[in-house]
């Protein structure tokens, strides 16, 4: 990578190289999510469905008790991700738990996207290539290509110095 967007640091933090630019579109996702997150109805929304998965395919017993269970615990977990993300936004240092944060954050946000493009392991650079440039999955495809890329560069810096 010619330049790394996080960088592990001889003190065990990392530190973050990311552009005014990518900071601010960074700074306008958060609430984006949030919003996803908590007004949403899972019932009705690919996205949550992908964020919040059923246990099983075939017991809907276990899926509702399940979601009684756990629904809260993993909502708030995502909600503190997005909180740490906001906050350390304009850092300039990260603590491995805030970077870490920030990966949720930032994997959450492309499961998201990902539903909404309809993305599949199967879906390359090569099918948005060819669209219009008035096409509106055009934008919403390189933000999931940007958030791909620095997820990319997240994983790669917690994963530096192991081993």
């Amino acid at each position: 990578m010619a330049f790394e967007r996080v960088k592990r640091t001889r003190r065990g933090d990392f530190q973050v190289r990311i552009p005014a630019g990518e900071r601010e579109l960074l700074r306008t996702l958060p609430d984006q999510l949030r919003d996803v997150l908590t007004l949403g109805d899972p019932a009705q929304d690919a996205a949550l469905q992908r964020l919040f998965p059923a246990p099983t395919l075939d017991d809907e017993s276990i899926n509702a008790e399940f979601e009684r269970l756990m629904r809260g615990d993993l909502l708030a977990e995502r909600l503190a991700s997005l909180e740490t993300m906001e906050r350390t936004l304009e850092a300039e240092r990260l603590s491995e738990e805030e970077l870490v944060a920030w990966l949720s954050a930032i994997n959450d946000l492309r499961l998201v996207i990902g539903v909404r493009l309809d993305v599949t392991e199967g879906t390359t650079a090569a099918d948005f290539s060819a669209l219009p440039d008035d096409d509106p999955r055009v934008r919403t495809y390189a933000l999931y290509s940007y958030l791909t890329f620095l997820e990319d560069h997240i994983v790669g810096a917690l994963g530096s110095g192991l081993g």
